[in-house]
């Protein structure tokens, strides 16, 4: 693997400015590049906003925004850099041409990992003259706080580049799924899409509120899930026996019509539902509020499990 000092972060939303915010608390210098007039204000607004959240959870040696230089040309952000971050717009057409210009403008073997949240890489790298070292490495929002990231390549990838990319990824502290195979949405966004969906569903037909359904996650399996996830936690649900008692027990209940996995149709009611719930439940708390009180709780918890696990072991 490479040595590893600077990292292109090409494309600055909340993605890519929440990337860019890790790599820096992790010690590296970063490159930034967006073509938004306001880019560097907001990318660097985002990044004090992020910083107290991560020296809480502690920095590495060294670690400095002024570490951050904002580049006004993405051949300028990329050249010297060690590994490249694009979090560009979802749209497929971008996609390739954005990771085409990094493939033409990057270092000779240097990775470049692509923060797509649904998009295979097969379809991103058609473009790239060198599809070889183009990978997934899809983050979840914050991306400075979450630490999850699944990474992998398309048919056109090679075996090398999806493996440096996932050492780099554990190397500055993230929790690594190298998947076996592409599959659209990857692994977390599928299983939270089918909840969101559920809920849309139940806004649409007046069967719940908004803030209801953010309750009866946050209060109710929501607090099972950062300890073991929906697998073990139906395991536990089958007592001494297990999983095997669970299904035996509870699948009759699966052809049950609890669940409605067709997302139901955006109408402009539908849609102005969600708005207004959002701001009924959010009331005077600002966004920038919410994030800070969003990465209290996300340090709360990690450091709570983290404990809990560590007791037991002992």
């Amino acid at each position: 693997m490479r040595e590893i000092r600077t990292v292109a972060c090409v494309g600055a939303g909340v993605i890519g400015g929440g990337w860019a915010a890790h790599f820096l608390a992790r010690g590296f210098r970063v490159h930034a590049w967006d073509p938004a007039p306001d880019a560097e204000e907001k990318l660097r607004t985002l990044i004090d906003r992020a910083w107290p959240a991560l020296t809480e959870i502690g920095l590495a040696e060294g670690a400095s925004r002024d570490a951050l230089t904002v580049f006004g040309t993405l051949a300028a952000a990329v050249e010297g850099a060690d590994f490249v971050q694009e979090s560009g717009p979802e749209k497929l057409p971008a996609k390739r041409r954005l990771l085409a210009d990094i493939d033409a403008a990057a270092g000779q073997n240097v990775v470049v990992a692509s923060s797509t949240s649904g998009y295979g890489m097969t379809e991103m790298q058609a473009d790239a003259r060198t599809p070889g070292r183009l990978v997934v490495g899809h983050p979840f929002n914050p991306p400075y706080l979450i630490p999850l990231v699944e990474v992998v390549g398309g048919e056109l990838t090679e075996p090398w580049a999806v493996a440096e990319a996932a050492a780099f990824y554990r190397r500055v502290g993230k929790s690594v799924i190298t998947m076996d195979r592409e599959l659209p949405g990857f692994i977390a966004n599928r299983l939270q899409e089918a909840l969101w969906r559920e809920a849309l569903h139940m806004v649409a037909n007046g069967e719940a509120t908004v803030e209801q359904i953010d309750t009866a996650i946050t209060e109710g399996p929501g607090l099972r899930w950062p300890a073991q996830g929906p697998c073990l936690t139906f395991h536990l649900a089958g007592g001494e026996g297990g999983m095997a008692h669970m299904l035996d027990h509870f699948g009759p209940s699966l052809r049950s019509p609890w669940t409605r996995l067709t997302a139901p149709e955006l109408t402009g009611e539908l849609r102005d539902a969600m708005v207004s719930g959002c701001a009924e439940e959010a009331g005077e708390r600002s966004i920038a509020e919410l994030v800070a009180e969003r990465d209290r709780a996300i340090i709360a918890v990690r450091r709570a499990v983290a404990q809990a696990r560590d007791r037991g072991s002992r």
